[in-house]
């Protein structure tokens, strides 16, 4: 078989394949009926009653000389962990704002961090294209420093993402500017597996964020600038298990619902939206209209304890309290008093569901505590 035989033939099959994904497309559409919103309507459910002192903020983290761009809470949710551009990580006790650590990073362009399921380590990485860990336990060394214990090497673009596999210090993953993501043996300092890259179904942008399911470690979603957000599972690196399309522009926030049935994503286009990572169709989409229609990207989203709101921080300074069955905004912690004066670049929830902390570019982080009688919802 001569070479324009193969090619034609390898045109044929990209044409058929592309119109039976077509045809695929329009039978879920077919199927897509209604949506959370309008079935929970149908069922007489009534919005969430949420009022502006009903979430406070009850405490401001300052000690960063740079933008904030990531943070994560300890499981037993009294301490912070937070990555700034001014170069350093902080270790931060949620319940007094004093700093246990001060970090210095052997690369300044941080872009995550994240604690070990321990608490006794953190990890970050950013536009070094290494994920850096540091044992908390570690003595200091003659400058005061805490030493890097390990660097994770391997990633040929920055670290975007990195997030450790539940009840595992030894495990992590992340994502990144290279278009793949690594799961990382943090004990031998080795990739496990590498999803994306050469392979077809896996991303085609910079991959910007993973979120693993807490119910099933072994599964993850990652959402990348391509626009799609994949579902991939740790033992089958050769193939992303399903893509979920419908955003318009770079996701930049990946997290699964509490169930570990659905997951949420938040974009440059202005939206957030649920999906089913069971039958991939799109459940919602959270988005407001302003008026001067100028739509902030979503930089980052977390689901409460129970998913029944959903936070989403903004570009503009807001941050969205989102009803997710009704698909209603009923709060706007931006409007409230000694809120943030600047981009809301990350943001997440305590383990026990009762704080959220957002942290800025106006170098601050802080915490919003329920009050009322509200204390998980």
């Amino acid at each position: 078989m001569s070479v324009n035989e193969l090619k034609e033939r390898h045109m044929e099959a990209t044409d058929t394949l592309n119109s039976l994904r077509q045809q695929l497309h329009q039978k879920r559409l077919l199927l897509l009926d209604t949506d959370v919103a309008d079935y929970a309507k149908s069922q007489g459910k009534t919005a969430v009653t949420f009022g502006p002192t009903d979430l406070v903020c009850c405490r401001t983290l300052q000690g960063h000389c740079g933008k904030v761009y990531s943070l994560d809470w300890t499981p037993e949710k009294n301490r912070i962990v937070s990555a700034s551009q001014d170069g350093r990580l902080i270790v931060w006790n949620s319940l007094t704002s004093q700093k246990t650590h001060a970090i210095k990073l052997p690369c300044a362009w941080v872009m995550t961090c994240a604690f070990s399921p321990s608490g006794q380590s953190v990890a970050c990485g950013g536009l070094d294209s290494v994920c850096s860990i540091f044992n908390l336990n570690t003595p200091t060394d003659k400058d005061g420093n805490v030493p890097v214990s390990k660097m994770l090497s391997g990633h040929k673009g920055y670290v975007s993402s990195c997030q450790y596999v539940p009840d595992e210090d030894t495990h992590l993953i992340t994502s990144s500017g290279d278009q793949t993501c690594i799961l990382w043996d943090v004990t031998t300092g080795l990739r496990t597996s590498v999803f994306g890259g050469e392979f077809q179904s896996g991303h085609t942008g910079d991959v910007l964020s993973v979120s693993i399911n807490g119910s099933n470690s072994r599964m993850f979603i990652s959402g990348s600038c391509d626009t799609t957000a994949r579902l991939w599972d740790s033992r089958v690196a050769s193939r992303a298990v399903r893509t979920f399309h419908g955003h318009e522009g770079d996701v930049n926030s990946v997290k699964f619902f509490p169930d570990g049935n659905r997951f949420g994503t938040g974009s440059d286009d202005g939206s957030s939206r649920l999906f089913d990572i069971r039958t991939g169709h799109q459940l919602q989409v959270y988005n407001q209209r302003h008026a001067d229609n100028d739509i902030p990207p979503v930089t980052s989203i977390a689901f409460s304890i129970s998913g029944r709101l959903l936070f989403a921080g903004y570009a503009n300074g807001d941050c969205y309290v989102w009803d997710t069955l009704l698909a209603k905004m009923v709060l706007n912690l931006g409007s409230l008093h000694n809120s943030h004066e600047g981009r809301i670049s990350c943001l997440g929830l305590s383990a026990d569901g009762s704080a959220l902390c957002t942290g800025s570019w106006d170098t601050n982080l802080k915490i919003w505590a329920f009050g009322g009688h509200r204390t998980v919802i």
